[in-house]
Formats: C-alpha cells, sequence, structure tokens
C-alpha cells in the first residue's frame, strides 16, 4: 500500500512537472510571439490616449476600460477564430495577409514621417472633448474600430512565430498573447492618461521631494506622448519592413533578406559588440526597406487623393 502510494505521488510529481514545463512552453511561445509584434503595440499604446484627451478626469479609466473590452472581444471573438482557422488550413494565406500587415504598417510610419516633415498639425486628430453618454459611446465605438486593425496585426505577426506549433498549443498560446498584450497596452494607457492627475497630487504635498516630482509629472507628459509616437513610428517601419523581408524570402524571392542577411554577418564577427551591431544593422535595414515601400504607398494613395479632389472641384463648382 505504502509502495503504491508512494508511486502515486511520483506519478503526481511528474505530471506536475510535465504541467509546469508545458506552462513554461507556452508562456515563453506567447513571450517570443508578443515580442515580435512589439512595433503595432507601442503604436497601438500611442494612439489610445487620444481618444480621452479633454473629456472629464473621472471618465478616463471607465472610458479605457471599455475599450480594453472591446480590444479583447476584437481579439477572442472575431479576430483569433479567423486566423486560427486559416493557419490550420491555408497557411499560406496567413503569409500574405501579414505581408498585407507588414505593408500597410509601412504606409502608417511612413505617413507619419511625411506629415512630420511637412510640418502638418494634427490637433484635428484628437476627438472633441464632449459630454454626455451618446459622445462617450462614440469616442468608445471609434477607439474599438482603430484597434480592430491593430489588434489584427498584433495577432497575424505573432502567430506567424507558433505557426508550427499543435493546432491546440497554438490557441492556448494566441489566447494568453491576447490576454498579455490587451493588459500591458491599456494598463500603460490608463498609467499614461492618469500621469497628469498622479502628478497634481504630488505637488500638492508638503514635502519639496513630491513637489518636484509632480511637477516634473506633469510637465513630462506631453513629451513622453511625443517619444511614445516617435519610437512608435520607428518601430512600425521596423517591423512592417522586417516583415517583407522574411515574408518575401520565404515566397520565393530571396534579394531583399540576402543583402540584409550579408551585411548583417558582416559585423557579426566583431569581437565584443557582434551581436548588438548585427542586431542594429539588420533593424536599420529593415526600416530603410519599411520607409522605401511606405513612401511608395503614400505617393500612391497621395495621387488617389488628390485625383479624387480634382474631380471633385468641378461639381462643387457647378453646384454654385
Amino acid at each position: 500500500m505504502a509502495g503504491g502510494l508512494v508511486g502515486l505521488l511520483d506519478d503526481i510529481a511528474a505530471l506536475a512537472k510535465l504541467a509546469a514545463a508545458s506552462i513554461d512552453d507556452v508562456g515563453a511561445a506567447a513571450g517570443r510571439a508578443s515580442a515580435k509584434a512589439a512595433g503595432v503595440v507601442v503604436d497601438d499604446t500611442a494612439v489610445t490616449p487620444a481618444y480621452v484627451q479633454g473629456l472629464a478626469a473621472d471618465r478616463e479609466l471607465p472610458i479605457i476600460k471599455k475599450i480594453a473590452i472591446g480590444s479583447l472581444r476584437n481579439k477572442l471573438l472575431f479576430i483569433l477564430p479567423a486566423v486560427l482557422l486559416l493557419s490550420e488550413f491555408v497557411p499560406l494565406l496567413v503569409e500574405i495577409i501579414l505581408m498585407l500587415g507588414g505593408t500597410y504598417l509601412c504606409f502608417e510610419g511612413a505617413e507619419k514621417v511625411y506629415h512630420a516633415l511637412k510640418g502638418d498639425d494634427h490637433s484635428h486628430d484628437i476627438p472633441v472633448a464632449m459630454q454626455g453618454p451618446e459622445a462617450e459611446a462614440a469616442t468608445i465605438s471609434g477607439a474599438v474600430r482603430t484597434d480592430f486593425i491593430l489588434s489584427a496585426e498584433i495577432m497575424v505577426i505573432s502567430l506567424k512565430e507558433v505557426i508550427d506549433e499543435s493546432f491546440v498549443s497554438r490557441s492556448v498560446i494566441m489566447v494568453v498573447v491576447a490576454l498579455f498584450i490587451t493588459v500591458i497596452v491599456y494598463g500603460v494607457v490608463a498609467l499614461i492618461v492618469k500621469m497628469d492627475d498622479i502628478g497634481l497630487s504630488l505637488a500638492s504635498r508638503e514635502e519639496e521631494s513630491s513637489q518636484k516630482l509632480g511637477r516634473a509629472m506633469v510637465s513630462g507628459m506631453p513629451i513622453l506622448l511625443k517619444w511614445l509616437s516617435i519610437i512608435g513610428t520607428a518601430a512600425m517601419l521596423w517591423v512592417g519592413g522586417h516583415i517583407l523581408v522574411v515574408g518575401a524570402h520565404e515566397l520565393g524571392w530571396d534579394l531583399p533578406y540576402d543583402i540584409v542577411h550579408d551585411l548583417e554577418e558582416s559585423v557579426h564577427g566583431v569581437g565584443g559588440v557582434g551581436g548588438v551591431l548585427a542586431w542594429l544593422v539588420n533593424t536599420a535595414l529593415s526600416a530603410v526597406v519599411g520607409l522605401i515601400v511606405g513612401g511608395i504607398v503614400v505617393a500612391i494613395v497621395s495621387q488617389f487623393h488628390g485625383k479624387e479632389s480634382h474631380d471633385a472641384t468641378p461639381a462643387a463648382g457647378a453646384a454654385h
């Protein structure tokens, strides 16, 4: 009896170790998958605070909570089932969708660079501060719609990292990614939008150190948002370009990948800093590819919009 009990305990211990290893594997895979989506995550984090600027302070966190729930719904109920089915039955289509998403990232990044160079003022892009349940619902709805595009990019980029896993493992990992990314993004967003309130609270305390920290937080929030936008733009160009280079290689066009790989390898052997230099070269070249492709798309879109505006002018004149 004692021997049987010991054997049972050994079996339980072995199963526990196996389960722990499986959890570790899922966590590690989810971490790798999430890291590849970093560019979109940063952009998502930078974009969302704009939706609560100008709204009543006591409504900021409730609105962010509702947007986060909408984001999670987007990922788990709509995007995840679609990408899992595609990865199971038409994996090539996942690569094509990923490259389309990469092109869109390049376009977004290049467009931001283009408008920054032109000195365009995007203050009109920030939702107007409005009060009342209808206005709040409209703000949340707009944010969730924008999130759908960003969430789709995040989920497809993440899926590509674990596409060789079994269907069940892939599903579990992607659920973990969806939860992890949503908590991280909207947790950081909540901290950002309340940073000025926290700063004001600290600034009102008697301690001089608290006052200095509080004033620094209040004055630093616009700078933080600006740098988030810059980092997000750079990350979009890097991630988008990298997706296109690797995707083209996997679809049979090796030239861009070979150029990047050869230049990366040329610095990899530098003593002490080879690994860092190789990463910097890969990142910089991927960003250049992203900027070139994005710039081409921006030019095409600008021409299209210009033609639309030109075509609409005679009609507008005729109306007078």
